[in-house]
């Protein structure tokens, strides 16, 4: 390119707010966001979670209020994820009709009009803390697939919008869209968590949600974070069997997958900014190193830049507010 300078100076559209933000070429809007919300059976009172100030884990009867709030403020739609008062090597108070996140479905349709996701793992159910059955030691695939299928019809007679399966196991997303066709559900979308990364940044979520495996970790079934193009398979392969939105998690460090994806894929994308991206955001702003909205307000946009449409994030609340004041 000829370099036309002083005729050409790309300065110029930057002189003030007003062209700044007549030319801004990406914008993040409140109801692109979507809040996790972390339900608890065995408590009475919301309970803060150390790892992730500003969080709480609630109580089925607060549901009602918080719902409110969100919807309140602009936001769309939230995400779920249950902490039950039975675990086994089963998982099997995730998909009771009367569990936890079922009920939380239910209560929250009723109270508000948010659009309700339901995170679909075994995680949080199971005694060991990994998101499959385990046998001999390792996460056996297929018959984990016939959990996610009870689980994900058990959403959906619960009232469920979308359901959302992210344990990684192969052939998941097939397996779920199979279930929900033949028993008359067809019309409930999947989100998957395609690209779901063996990160270092779940540790708060794993506080959060009580979800830490017992033993091992989960790299035989989440991403190796060094590659991408695997990334790109794990996506196809879940659009051919049928989901509707795709997800890569973690957000701020695989900026580069969510471009990846939107190069190649014209499906809805989502993206996971997570717990351990939040919390450092938040304990550094809370020492004075940053300032906390502009920071978030760069991450969120630099998300959306790099191609998602939908963003699960827990700075949803602050940004709504933010916003709100402007």
């Amino acid at each position: 390119m000829i370099n036309m300078f002083p005729v050409t100076r790309m300065r110029r559209l930057r002189m003030n707010q007003k062209l700044r933000e007549m030319v801004q070429e990406t914008e993040v809007n409140t109801g692109d966001l979507i809040y996790p919300i972390f339900v608890d059976e065995n408590i009475k009172e919301k309970l803060a979670i150390k790892t992730m100030p500003g969080i709480y884990r609630y109580p089925l009867i607060d549901l009602p209020g918080i719902s409110k709030e969100i919807q309140s403020l602009g936001i769309k739609s939230i995400i779920l994820f249950g902490v039950p008062s039975c675990k086994d090597e089963l998982a099997s108070s995730a998909y009771e009709k009367n569990g936890i996140i079922q009920r939380a479905i239910k209560t929250i349709k009723n109270e508000s009009d948010l659009l309700v996701i339901a995170d679909l793992c075994m995680c949080e159910y199971t005694s060991h803390g990994h998101c499959g059955i385990v046998e001999n030691g390792r996460v056996d695939n297929d018959k984990t697939l016939e959990i996610y299928k009870k689980i994900a019809i058990s959403y959906a007679e619960a009232g469920v919008d979308i359901v959302a399966p992210s344990g990684m196991m192969d052939g998941q997303v097939g397996a779920i869209r199979s279930i929900l066709d033949s028993e008359g559900f067809e019309y409930i979308p999947i989100m998957a968590y395609s690209a779901k990364y063996a990160s270092s940044l779940y540790s708060p979520f794993r506080e959060a949600a009580e979800s830490a495996p017992k033993f091992g970790d989960r790299k035989t079934y989440q991403m190796n974070y060094a590659n991408s193009r695997e990334a790109i398979r794990e996506i196809e392969l879940d659009i051919m069997e049928g989901a509707d939105i795709i997800m890569v998690k973690p957000a701020i460090l695989y900026l580069d997958i969510i471009k990846m994806a939107r190069e190649r894929y014209q499906v809805p994308i989502a993206a996971y900014n997570v717990s351990g991206e939040y919390s450092m955001v938040k304990f550094a702003s809370m020492e004075g190193a940053i300032d906390e909205e502009s920071v978030v307000r760069e991450l969120l946009t630099s998300i959306k830049r790099a191609g998602a449409d939908l963003i699960i994030t827990y700075h949803a609340l602050d940004f709504a507010k933010w916003n709100k004041k402007i």
